[in-house]
């Protein structure tokens, strides 16, 4: 079925927004689709794909559309468009641009310069080639270039992975266990599932595997004390909560309001009562220096590039600088000294980021034990061991998407002695 006309200018207009860079693309979208609210689910859905298409294929595309005619934002649309549902479909083209189309289609991008095929910004490209060799960042770069599947968890105090197999099926959505995460499940297709009895009970939360093995290390037991640091929208949080079987008490804090308010509907679905979401001005909060030397295990999922969800936030490899991260590894390694005053003698201190970069990963951690003399390193290897999640790692957790098929996570864990 052939797209109206209409969807070139639409995709057009909000392309020129994402692309100026200002936020992320997915709430420019959003704000976009409310002020067009006769936009069908098929039209959305065709704008959200060329867009984030596009994001993916940046350089690719720029390059291509400097050939041809006519409006270069006009054929950067028209590519978007065409790798989103094919070009056969895409009302309102003339037949010069019907050919040019064509034309760009038949281009074997084997050929192109590695720096373009990877489609990322030239100080990213360079750093992880310097680091892992031309070969191993082109495989890495298609990986964060395709799209992530859905994973999804299952709340253990509601219901069995198995069982939710089996509701699934007779949706008909299909999914398959994920192979490290034991709560994990990785759907086939993407449906929507925010509608479905399992989401609205709270047996299932979307959550991507790496996020769940960054909350299965902390290794939270009943009736401990536990703090996530940075617990954000609450996705971990409500893994710990799970875990620790809805007793002891698990503080979430966080330095945004607004991030913590989403938290509260995804409580209330996963019956979870164990929880205690905290608002703090900053690492260095009273609210925080009252916990000191009492808690058994504390998470923090800090703040970083994000350059790890590449594949679900295309945008971010646009906006993020090399002056921003050193700007954030400031703030990094404040906020883990922070935390690590709450750890009690034998407690347990994780650090983790969704970053591939060393400088946000383990230089921060050579940091904080330089400069903490009362921690000491525990090796992933013994960490996973305990947990039973069948990864081969040495000191540090380290998920890449063409290797473990989830978003870039990194994690080291320490214990006070």
């Amino acid at each position: 079925m052939r797209l109206p006309p209409a969807i070139i200018g639409l995709t057009e207009e909000v392309l020129r927004e994402v692309l100026r860079f200002t936020g992320p693309a997915d709430v420019t979208l959003s704000r976009y689709f409310r002020d067009h609210p006769k936009l069908g689910s098929r039209e959305r859905g065709v704008i959200a794909e060329a867009v984030y298409g596009l994001l993916r294929n940046k350089l690719v595309y720029t390059s291509f559309a400097e050939s041809g005619n006519g409006p270069t934002m006009r054929r950067m649309t028209l590519l978007g468009l065409a790798d989103a549902v094919g070009a056969d479909s895409l009302g309102g083209l003339s037949e010069e641009e019907a050919e040019w189309l064509a034309r760009v289609a038949e281009i074997d991008r084997r050929l192109l310069p590695a720096s373009m095929r990877a489609n990322l910004p030239a100080w990213l490209f360079e750093k992880l080639v310097a680091r892992d060799g031309e070969e191993n960042t082109l495989l890495l770069a298609e990986a964060l270039n395709t799209p992530a599947p859905l994973d999804l968890r299952v709340n253990s105090l509601k219901a069995a992975r198995e069982e939710v197999i089996a509701t699934l099926a007779e949706a008909p959505i299909l999914c398959e266990p994920t192979p490290y995460a034991p709560l994990g499940l990785r759907v086939i297709k993407k449906p929507s599932v925010q509608n479905l009895p399992l989401f609205k009970s709270g047996a299932i939360e979307v959550q991507d595997e790496g996020s769940q093995l960054l909350a299965q290390i902390v290794g939270a037991k009943r009736g401990e004390m536990v703090v996530d640091f940075c617990a954000g929208a609450g996705g971990k949080t409500l893994a710990l909560g799970a875990t620790m079987r809805n007793t002891g008490r698990l503080y979430a804090f966080d330095v945004s309001e607004k991030r913590l308010a989403k938290l509260k509907p995804r409580m209330a679905r996963s019956g979870l009562s164990n929880i205690h979401p905290v608002l703090i001005a900053h690492e260095n909060d009273a609210k925080v220096k009252r916990l000191a030397g009492k808690i058994d295990r504390v998470l923090v999922d800090a703040p970083c590039s994000g350059l790890g969800t590449l594949r679900r936030n295309p945008d971010v490899k646009w906006r993020q600088t090399p002056e921003a991260i050193v700007e954030m590894n400031a703030k990094q390694t404040a906020i883990l000294s922070s935390a690590a005053r709450l750890v009690k003698s034998g407690g347990r201190l994780v650090y983790g980021t969704c970053s591939l970069l060393d400088e946000e990963n383990e230089a921060i951690a050579t940091q904080f034990l330089a400069s903490h003399e009362d921690f000491a390193l525990v090796p992933m290897k013994e960490v996973l061991a305990e947990q039973k999640i069948a990864l081969e790692m040495e000191d540090y957790l380290k998920l890449l998407p063409h290797l473990h098929h989830t978003d870039g996570f990194f994690a080291v864990v320490f214990v006070r002695k």
